[in-house]
């Protein structure tokens, strides 16, 4: 069975941080890529994030020098730290895994297993 649960998110103001986890069991880091993808108010479901088996990282743009992606292999776990947090960040934050290849993929469709997601509110 393979599991993803996402945790961390919450309200912060502007400027703050916030570290999500992503927790998963029936899959294995060493030979997947992982994605974290925000779904803003209104707006299609984006890649924010992903990383690859290797290690390997992809940003998009608009997070490039706030965030950061990394993973533990042994606790198979993902995170995406989140500095200089801005509102236009809000949204629901989803952790996404393809098991079928080494890159990272930056359409939600090439990625087989998804989290519930977990709501990041950015106000003051």
């Amino acid at each position: 069975q393979v599991q993803l649960v996402e945790s961390g998110g919450g309200l912060v103001q502007p400027g703050g941080s916030l570290r999500l986890s992503c927790a998963t069991a029936g899959i294995n880091l060493l030979y997947d890529a992982r994605g974290w993808f925000r779904q803003a108010p209104g707006q299609e479901r984006e890649r924010v994030s992903c990383i690859t088996s290797d290690g390997r990282v992809v940003y998009a743009d608009s997070v490039k020098g706030r965030f950061t992606i990394s993973k533990d292999n042994a606790k198979n776990t993902v995170y995406l730290q989140m500095n200089s947090l801005k509102p236009e960040t809000t949204g629901v934050y989803f952790c996404a895994a393809d098991v079928t290849g080494s890159y990272c993929a930056a359409s939600q469709s090439d990625y087989e297993y998804w989290g519930q997601g977990t709501q990041v509110t950015v106000s003051s």
